[in-house]
């Protein structure tokens, strides 16, 4: 009977899968009880979240299932009538469900009395112009009798008074889909699938950056994690998880950390996010949340009706603010008045458009709004998304703000000289940076989505090259070192960074390092054959004539303490110590004879001292001191193999790629998914390894999958030289008698992220003994971050707020042209290289150097993203009007 139909639905707790997600039964009982000679029953098919296509899917593959649901309906409620109401972009679907409806016409099972028993249906297809409020119910039904659609005011709810101001039923079209299985398999059957709240399946449309795109049938309660990872294959290209949003346009977008979020109705409600159709886009690291929310709002407000004020304004005002945020012109206060307008915009809004546009602002804003302050204080996106933020990505990304756009441009030119200018003037070890930088740049390059990125360092190279040798040196004004007397210690990257700095603006500067000569991790750590030590010298020339003094074999906590630095007349200390301890295996056998550090190993060469390496010598580690020691030992005379172990896989390899393609080159091996278990020694000297073989399995805090031993899988190794090689950490000792600096638990110092002041005023610290081990270039930024802040402290500055610019180039450049020939020729140029025969007999620089021709070619091939901000492109437009 009727009565038993709409039980069974109760029963199985089908709600309704167009995103409200209302108890079926429930809006069927409602509906048969209403008095009324006429009801009708209409399926929602206008689907009109961008990326979604379940509703499509099923019209189009099983239309039957769909009217067989409404049938079944239309007898519980007692309809007469019914419509599909489908968008006119779905013409497929529309073809399909006509054909249906034809042909359950010639079997009897639509039409005046159906199979005999007094219960009459007919079905009606009415096509939508595809306006997306047309998926509320109201505006659906005003659209099918031939009014604007907008919603109105509920209640009355169609349940009671709805087309032609009779009671009708409205579901979508997955599910009426559901119904006939409820009825075919029962109640229980399908209320044992699914959670306690959220009961069955649910189709989702899985899109954006997910390796598997598709619609994906799934019961309630899976969790995000085993949609996008177990079904959809995770990110593409080896990128990181970033966010989802669920629900379509008016969905939330949820972070990485809830991962492991249940998908039901009211754990996505919790988490500020909806079901909706069942839309789900991933998003990877590349994707901007604040750009994000402005795709979106864009998209709503174009949709609203413009019926309710709030709704007509309120998204076109949340939209401006989000838009100027987007391009560096937020406040600080936007973020408050987002947050209130998105709330009135919610709670006075009529229908579900107005209720929920203002999700994806909501959303963002509680789980991105590091974001939003970034692109509003800092006037960055983290994301490289935002173009009038982000002028070039390979200028925004340089952590010392080097104009790569722009000596790429002047390098296209043919004019060199001013290349090179524009280089030195960010850069006080351009020459370093130009052979050892891990160049973020080229990582980012927007010619490398579509191809290969421009070879950005090493036109810099050929840039610092082609001064050397026409005798070019940076003009540095040292000014009268008047200023307070300022102290650092290490003369790595860091400290010459601040020295070089603050020097400039006429303070005292004094560098402290153990070593006997100044670079830190540049002269002890990176071998001849990266950086020659005479490249080094020449950068370094630079440094000393600024006005730094560099005094060498001196410890801080063994030749002088910070107390005495303090007494001494120093106004602020800065600690670039570095981070140069290494880390332990922590093996058995690891204190033999024939085990030696990396670092140790790179040190003893790099200085002179010497060191035998000899025989097998095996690596352990992937990074770039793996990649250097092994290269180092290849180079022995007494060497006769050497292989890395590594425990993951080459696409997790730290090291830089050019690095590993060099090692391998030269003969070195690589062993991937392999672990030492212990060292085995005979007389006190190493004899054997013996090794566990690995396999990935879920991601860790680092973002690579977690590598777990295979049991049974050990094999022994014969070796003659064990090379340790993963990680380094700072070496703190020289802090153990002064408790007024705090250190973290991973044994670096705490400062302030701001200013880089430590918990003792006055001492500041930066580089690697703060982040643990980074790159070079990074290690300068913070040098240069240290000279500002050390600056601003002693000129009692340093509270106040920053106010931060746009990255924009110094000088305009206008575009080159690439020939004819030129363009056929257009692909990344290939660094000319040392022979192989002369690498394995010396120490000799193993990059040559790009030729002029080579260079400006290269250049050619930029896609100057700086021109294609506001003012870039009015520049240009005045250009060609000249």
């Amino acid at each position: 009977s009727p009565e038993q139909v709409i039980e069974t639905i109760k029963k199985s707790g089908l709600r309704g899968r167009g995103g409200a997600g209302f108890p079926t039964g429930k809006k069927w009982e409602f509906a048969r009880t209403q008095k009324s000679n006429l009801k009708f029953i209409i399926c929602n098919a206008d689907e009109g979240d961008p990326g979604a296509y379940m509703d499509r899917s099923l019209l189009e593959g099983n239309p039957h299932r769909v009217l067989e649901g409404m049938l079944i309906g239309a007898y519980a409620i007692g309809a007469r009538e019914g419509y599909v109401y489908v968008r006119d972009e779905y013409p497929l679907a529309v073809t399909h469900v006509s054909v249906a409806i034809d042909q359950a016409k010639r079997l009897g099972l639509l039409g005046e009395n159906i199979l005999g028993t007094g219960f009459s249906f007919d079905l009606h297809i009415a096509k939508g112009a595809g306006a997306f409020v047309c998926g509320e119910e109201t505006a659906l039904i005003a659209s099918i009798e031939g009014r604007v659609g907008e919603p109105r005011q509920r209640p009355p709810y169609p349940a009671v008074k709805g087309l032609w101001g009779k009671p009708t039923v409205i579901n979508n079209v997955e599910t009426w889909g559901n119904v006939p299985i409820i009825i075919d398999q029962g109640a229980d059957w399908f209320a044992s699938i699914g959670t306690d709240g959220s009961k069955g399946t649910k189709i989702f449309s899985l899109v954006g950056k997910i390796n598997n795109t598709g619609l994906v049938e799934v019961p309630m309660g899976l969790t995000l994690r085993e949609i996008i990872f177990d079904i959809g294959g995770g990110v593409p290209g080896g990128r990181k998880f970033k966010a989802v949003q669920t629900g379509g346009p008016s969905g939330g977008c949820l972070p990485e950390n809830l991962i492991n979020l249940p998908i039901d109705y009211e754990s996505l409600t919790q988490a500020g996010s909806i079901m909706g159709s069942g839309g789900m886009i991933v998003m990877d690291d590349r994707t901007c949340m604040v750009d994000v929310a402005r795709y979106f709002l864009n998209f709503l407000r174009d949709e609203s009706c413009g019926k309710c004020l709030s709704c007509r304004e309120g998204t076109q005002r949340l939209w401006e603010i989000v838009s100027d945020i987007t391009e560096g012109k937020g406040t600080i206060k936007h973020i408050e008045l987002l947050e209130e307008l998105a709330i009135a915009v919610k709670e006075a809004s009529l229908c579900g458009l107005g209720q929920t546009a203002p999700n994806p602002v909501l959303s963002t804003l509680r789980y991105f709004k590091d974001e939003y302050e970034a692109h509003i204080k800092y006037k960055k996106c983290p994301a490289l998304v935002c173009k009038e933020i982000v002028s070039s990505p390979c200028h925004y990304i340089c952590p010392i703000d080097q104009e790569a756009s722009t000596y790429i441009a002047l390098i296209a030119q043919g004019r060199f000289e001013e290349a090179y200018k524009i280089i030195i003037k960010d850069n006080p070890l351009p020459s370093v940076c130009s052979r050892v930088c891990h160049h973020p740049c080229e990582s980012v390059c927007r010619a490398g989505e579509a191809g290969e990125p421009i070879a950005i360092r090493s036109l810099k190279r050929f840039i610092l090259d082609w001064a050397l040798a026409n005798n070019l040196k940076p003009k540095i004004v040292r000014p009268e070192q008047t200023r307070e007397k300022i102290a650092i210690i290490g003369a790595g990257p860091a400290g010459l960074t601040a020295g070089y700095y603050l020097s400039l603006k006429g303070f005292q500067v004094t560098i402290f390092d153990s070593l006997p000569l100044p670079g830190g991790w540049l002269i002890k750590g990176i071998p001849h054959h990266r950086l020659p030590k005479e490249i080094l010298q020449r950068d370094m020339e630079n440094i000393i004539a600024s006005g730094v003094e560099i005094r060498t074999k001196m410890t801080l906590g063994r030749d002088f303490s910070l107390e005495e630095l303090l007494a001494q007349g120093y106004k602020a200390v800065f600690l670039a110590t570095g981070a140069h301890k290494s880390i332990k295996l922590g093996l058995p056998g690891e204190e033999a004879e024939g085990v030696i550090q990396a670092t140790e190993l790179l040190k003893k060469i790099n200085l002179g001292e010497e060191i035998k390496i000899k025989g097998k010598v095996a690596i352990i580690g992937g990074g770039n001191a793996a990649i250097d020691a092994a290269r180092v030992a290849i180079r022995s005379k007494e060497c006769q193999e050497v292989i890395i172990f590594y425990r993951r896989t080459i696409n997790e390899m730290p090291a830089f790629s050019e690095e590993i393609e060099a090692a391998l080159e030269e003969g070195i091996q690589i062993q991937f998914l392999t672990a030492p278990k212990r060292i085995i020694v005979e007389n006190g000297k190493v004899k054997a390894m013996e090794l566990i073989r690995m396999k990935l399995g879920d991601l860790d805090a680092s973002g690579r999958r977690r590598p777990i031993p295979i049991e049974g899988s050990e094999f022994m190794v014969e070796v003659d030289m064990v090379i340790p090689a993963i990680g380094e950490r700072p070496d703190l000792s020289y802090l153990q008698n002064y408790g007024a600096i705090e250190i973290d638990k991973g044994e670096t110092i705490l400062v302030d992220r701001e200013t880089l002041m430590t918990s003792k005023p006055g001492v500041f610290a930066g580089g690697d003994v703060v982040t643990g081990p980074a790159t070079v270039v990074e290690a300068m930024a913070a040098g240069k971050k240290a000279a500002q802040s050390i600056e601003r402290y002693l000129e009692s500055t340093l509270n106040e707020p920053i106010e931060y610019q746009l990255k924009r180039p110094s000088i305009w450049v206008p575009p080159a042209k690439l020939l004819e020939e030129e363009l056929e020729k257009a692909h990344r140029a290939r660094m000319p290289k040392l022979s192989l025969k002369m690498r394995k007999t010396s120490f000799k620089e193993v990059e040559l150097g790009f030729s002029e021709k080579q260079a400006i070619l290269e250049a050619k091939r930029c896609l100057r993203c700086d021109l294609e901000t506001s003012e870039a492109k009015e520049a240009l437009s005045q250009l060609k009007g000249d």
